[in-house]
């Protein structure tokens, strides 16, 4: 019975999220106007520095850099070829007739209001992945003054050094006059990736301050008024809670459940599905990833090595039998395709879950049979840790210790607009 109900709740999902992509439709690339533009800048490690010593002059700043033994010359020249661009991408902008407005992150909480991410027709991240993604957490329903999706699409500002997975291919930080261009025309695709919401349950509403990861500082994150609402009897009497709130970041990558000491084992109860089942673990933490998220900490968790492959194999009774001699000439490509499977696409309407070096002796994990990696539809989390944290996409972090409860899913209307080209 279980099992039906969990296929149902698929194919519905799956029906909501082919009834959002079609309303989506209608808002095709042609019919695409691109006239304002907010650019979104990257915090580069000399801004981090400057930003930590303020009240030293650019001489005093390089100096104690120095002292520390830090290459300034590498770190000046890295600054300077992320500017240059950045004022290149603006530059292409403004050459198609598009206003534009530019937001670093240093003052990205008072620049990035609701009157600007309404006002841009696009919204371009010009850096890295951590810049897509503080870009995308405001490209939030709960962050917009109308419902009108603002959609994104990054710029690799730095390809020698940073993969950008989220960002358009490394061709286009070459030519990014010729990205502009298309996407001006309309010669582009849309990608709606899924999101996770993230749901705190308790009984009286309340959410935690949340605190700005970006900056390396605890900077208290501003609060956006969502009313909390009372939860149905039966998902009250389930979780044992009265009110549920909604937290006003949805997660593009991953939510990350764990002791903030690494070295301190993270004690959590799950129910998966809504199913009567809960499952205990004591583990390093629990990864709970999107299909865009599938290529970034997911597959770190998960990949195995050629090595892995090779000692598998080994330990097989028969490890010297022609077929597994065989295979043991193969193993890089076997790990390949291991590893290729852990992803999954980004519309994908699943979660999956990845429950981190998770402890299998005694009486754990509770049941036996609770498997440390597994796809779901939503998946409810009780924290008994002592000093815990819940992290969106490793920027946003909400304290979450013993007795809180939070309920992970992903909403087809929560899906995050983004240009594709090629």
């Amino acid at each position: 019975m279980l099992l039906h109900s969990t296929t149902l709740s698929m194919l519905k999902s799956k029906q909501l999220l082919k009834q959002w992509v079609k309303e989506c439709a209608s808002f095709s690339p042609a019919n695409f106007k691109l006239k304002r533009a907010l650019i979104v800048s990257k915090l580069s490690r000399y801004e981090f520095e400057q930003m930590r010593h303020p009240d030293l002059s650019r001489e005093q700043l390089e100096q104690k850099l120095r002292d520390r033994g830090t290459d300034v010359e590498n770190m000046l020249y890295l600054h300077n070829l992320h500017k240059d661009f950045e004022r290149r991408i603006v530059r292409s902008f403004r050459n198609v007739g598009c206003e534009v407005k530019l937001s670093s992150r240093l003052e990205f909480r008072s620049s990035l209001s609701k009157d600007v991410m309404s006002w841009a027709d696009v919204i371009v991240p010009v850096g890295g992945d951590g810049t897509f993604l503080l870009s995308a957490n405001r490209a939030s329903p709960l962050f917009a003054l109308s419902q009108q999706k603002t959609p994104i699409v990054g710029f690799n500002s730095d390809p020698q050094h940073s993969e950008g997975r989220l960002l358009l291919p490394k061709h286009y930080s070459e030519n990014p006059e010729e990205a502009v261009n298309r996407i001006k025309c309309g010669d582009f695709k849309w990608v709606h990736r899924s999101r996770i919401r993230t749901t705190m349950l308790g009984n009286n509403g309340a959410i935690p301050e949340s605190t700005d990861l970006f900056r390396h500082t605890a900077v208290k994150m501003e609060q956006v008024d969502t009313a909390p609402e009372e939860l149905d009897w039966k998902m009250a009497d389930k979780y044992k809670a009265k009110m549920k709130r909604i937290l006003p970041y949805l997660a593009l990558n991953e939510v990350f459940i764990g002791e903030q000491l690494s070295a301190r084992v993270s004690h959590l109860q799950l129910v998966l599905n809504h199913q009567n089942v809960v499952n205990k673990t004591k583990c390093s933490g629990l990864c709970v990833s999107t299909g865009t998220g599938s290529t970034s900490w997911h597959t770190s968790i998960n990949r195995i090595t050629s090595s892995d492959v090779e000692d598998m194999l080994q330990s097989l009774p028969n490890s010297c039998a022609p077929h597994i001699l065989q295979l043991r000439a193969n193993v890089e490509e076997i790990a390949q395709r291991y590893n290729q499977g852990l992803l999954f696409p980004p519309d994908d309407p699943r979660l999956c879950y990845s429950i981190r070096e998770q402890i299998c002796v005694g009486v754990w994990p509770s049941p036996k049979t609770f498997k440390a990696r597994d796809f779901v539809q939503t998946v409810f989390i009780k924290s008994h840790c002592m000093d815990a944290s819940l992290v969106i996409d490793g920027s946003i972090s909400y304290p979450f210790n013993d007795g809180a409860k939070v309920l992970l899913e992903i909403h087809p209307e929560d899906a995050l607009l983004t240009i594709a080209l090629d």
